[in-house]
C-alpha cells in the first residue's frame, strides 16, 4: 500500500473516530449529571479531528504548515484567555461571538472556492464546475454571512451596546423579505450565468451581510434565547455546507449535530414562547414593544428583610424564580444556602425554570448546576405552573419579563402570549430586583404592584445573605 493511500486511511479512521465522540458527547449533554463529561467527550473529537487534518496537507508544502499553527496559537490564546476572563454572567455573549466567528469561517472558505471557481468558469466555460458544488458553495457563504452580522448583533444587544428602544428598522418584515428575495435572485443568477464577474459573488455576500443585520435588530432583547439559539443553528448549516464543498465528513457531521440540535432547541422554544419560527427569519419576532399603561396610581409595597425571613421560615413550600438579575449579582450560591437553610426547617423548596430566562437558552440551569443545586429541584415550565397553586411564597430573584402577568391579560403588550411562570397563583410573592425598573423587554411589569407582591429592593446577592442570617436567627 503507498504512503498516501496510508495516510488516507488513518484520516478516514480518526474522522470516524472524531464523529463518534461528537455524537456520544452531544447524548451526554443531554443531562446535568452527564453534560461536563459531554463536553470533555465532544472536546477530545474535536482535538482528534484537528490532529487527522493536519495528516492532510504533508503533500502541500511547509507554507501551508506555517498558515496552519499560527491559525491554531491564535484560536487557542483566545480560546484560554476567553475561559479565564469571561464571567459566566457574559457567556451568552461569548457563545454569540463564537457563533459568528464560525460563520466568518463559513464566508471566507467560501469566498476562496468561489474565486477559484471564477477562474475555472473563465477558462473553461460554465460547465467547468458541477452546478451542484457551484450552489452548496453559495449556499455556505449565505448562511454564514447571516451568521456572522446576526451574531454581532446579538452581541451588541446582550452587552447592552444596541439598544432596541433607539435603533428600528422601518416595516422589519418587509425590508427582510426584500432583501432575501433578492439575495436569491442573486444566487440563482450567478448559477445559471456562472461567467459574469466575480463582482457579482462580492454584491451578494455583501447584500447577506446586511440582511444579517436587519434579521436581529427587530427582535426584541427578551427573545435574544431564541436569537442565539437559531444563529447556532445557521452556523451549524454552514459549517455542513462548507463540509460538503471540501468532502470533509467531520466538518458535515459536524455541522449538521450543530444545526439540528440548534434548530430543535430554537422549535422547542418558540413553541415555550408561543411564537412561531416563520415570525423568526422574517424578522417580526418579539419586537420590542410597552406594555399598556395601568390605571390610576400604582403603589409597589416593600417588605424588609427581616419580614421576609419570618414570612419565608414559617411556610411550607417555597420556589424560586431565578433570573438574570441573578446571574449578574452571582447570587446562585447563596440562594442555594437558603435553600439548604429553609429545608433544614421542614420547609420544601424548589426552583422554577423559565425556557428563556436570562440570555440563552439553559442559562439558569447552568448557573444553579454551578451552584450544585440538585436538578430534581428544578421544575420547568409546566410543572412550575402546577406547584405554584399550592406554594405559600415565591421568590422571585432578579426575573422580570418571564413572570410578567401582562403576558397574559394585555393584548398591547410584545409578550402578550407568551407562557410566563404565573407566580400569582401562589400565596405571595416577594420580587428582588435592584429598582423599579423595567426588564430587557423594556415593559413594565403590573407584578410589582399586586395585592398580594411585595418588593425587596438591593443587590440579589447582598439581600439573599441578609435573608439567610435572619432566616438562620429564627431557629
Amino acid at each position: 500500500m503507498e504512503f498516501n493511500q496510508i495516510l488516507e486511511q488513518i484520516v478516514n479512521l480518526g474522522y470516524l473516530v472524531g464523529v463518534l465522540l461528537f455524537i456520544i458527547g452531544l447524548r451526554q449533554l443531554s443531562s446535568p449529571s452527564t453534560a461536563r463529561r459531554g463536553n470533555l467527550i465532544a472536546a477530545a473529537g474535536m482535538g482528534i479531528a484537528i490532529l487527522v487534518t493536519l495528516i492532510v496537507p504533508m503533500d502541500k508544502g511547509a507554507d501551508n504548515y506555517i498558515l496552519i499553527l499560527v491559525a491554531l496559537a491564535i484560536g487557542t490564546a483566545i480560546g484560554l484567555i476567553a475561559s479565564k476572563r469571561v464571567a459566566m454572567t457574559a457567556m451568552p455573549q461569548l457563545v454569540s461571538l463564537f457563533n459568528g466567528l464560525g460563520g466568518a469561517c463559513a464566508v471566507a472558505i467560501s469566498v476562496v472556492e468561489l474565486n477559484d471557481y471564477q477562474a475555472a468558469f473563465e477558462a473553461n466555460g460554465a460547465g467547468a464546475i458541477a452546478s451542484g458544488v457551484h450552489l452548496t458553495t453559495l449556499l455556505a457563504m449565505f448562511v454564514g454571512a447571516v451568521a456572522f452580522t446576526g451574531s454581532l448583533v446579538a452581541y451588541g444587544k446582550l452587552q447592552g451596546l444596541i439598544d432596541d428602544r433607539k435603533v428600528r428598522i422601518p416595516a422589519p418584515t418587509y425590508v427582510n423579505l426584500f432583501l432575501l428575495v433578492v439575495i436569491i435572485a442573486g444566487i440563482v443568477f450567478k448559477l445559471v450565468a456562472p461567467v459574469n464577474p466575480f463582482f457579482w459573488v462580492m454584491i451578494v455576500m455583501g447584500i447577506a451581510l446586511v440582511y444579517g443585520i436587519t434579521f436581529v435588530i427587530p427582535i426584541g432583547g427578551a427573545d435574544m434565547p431564541v436569537v442565539i439559539s437559531l444563529l447556532n443553528a445557521f452556523t451549524g448549516v454552514a459549517a455542513a455546507l462548507a463540509g460538503i464543498v471540501y468532502g470533509n465528513q467531520v466538518m458535515l457531521v459536524g455541522g449538521i449535530l450543530v444545526g439540528s440540535s440548534g434548530t430543535i432547541l430554537t422549535v422547542l422554544m418558540c413553541e415555550a414562547m408561543n411564537r412561531s419560527l416563520l415570525n423568526v427569519i422574517i424578522g417580526g419576532f418579539g419586537s420590542t414593544g410597552a406594555a399598556a399603561a395601568g390605571s390610576g396610581d400604582q403603589v409597589a409595597r416593600e417588605i424588609t428583610v427581616n419580614d421576609a425571613a419570618i414570612l419565608l421560615r414559617y411556610s411550607n413550600s417555597v420556589i424560586m424564580v431565578p433570573g438574570y438579575g441573578m446571574a449578574v449579582a452571582q447570587a446562585q450560591k447563596v440562594a442555594h444556602e437558603l435553600e439548604e437553610v429553609l429545608e433544614g426547617m421542614g420547609v420544601s423548596v424548589k426552583y422554577a425554570i423559565h425556557p428563556v430566562a436570562g440570555r440563552m437558552p439553559g442559562h439558569m440551569n447552568v448557573l444553579l448546576a454551578e451552584a450544585d443545586v440538585p436538578y430534581p429541584k428544578l421544575l420547568d415550565l409546566d410543572d412550575a405552573n402546577q406547584a405554584l397553586a399550592d406554594t405559600d411564597v415565591v421568590i422571585v430573584i432578579g426575573a422580570n419579563d418571564v413572570v410578567n402577568p401582562a403576558a397574559l391579560d394585555d393584548p398591547s403588550s410584545s409578550i402578550y402570549g407568551m407562557p410566563i411562570l404565573e407566580v400569582l397563583k401562589a400565596k405571595n410573592t416577594i420580587v428582588m430586583k435592584r429598582s423599579m425598573n423595567p426588564g430587557y423587554a423594556g415593559i413594565q411589569n403590573p407584578l410589582f404592584f399586586k395585592e398580594k407582591n411585595r418588593m425587596l429592593f438591593g443587590d440579589a446577592k447582598k439581600t439573599l445573605q441578609d435573608l439567610v442570617a435572619e432566616v438562620k436567627s429564627l431557629e
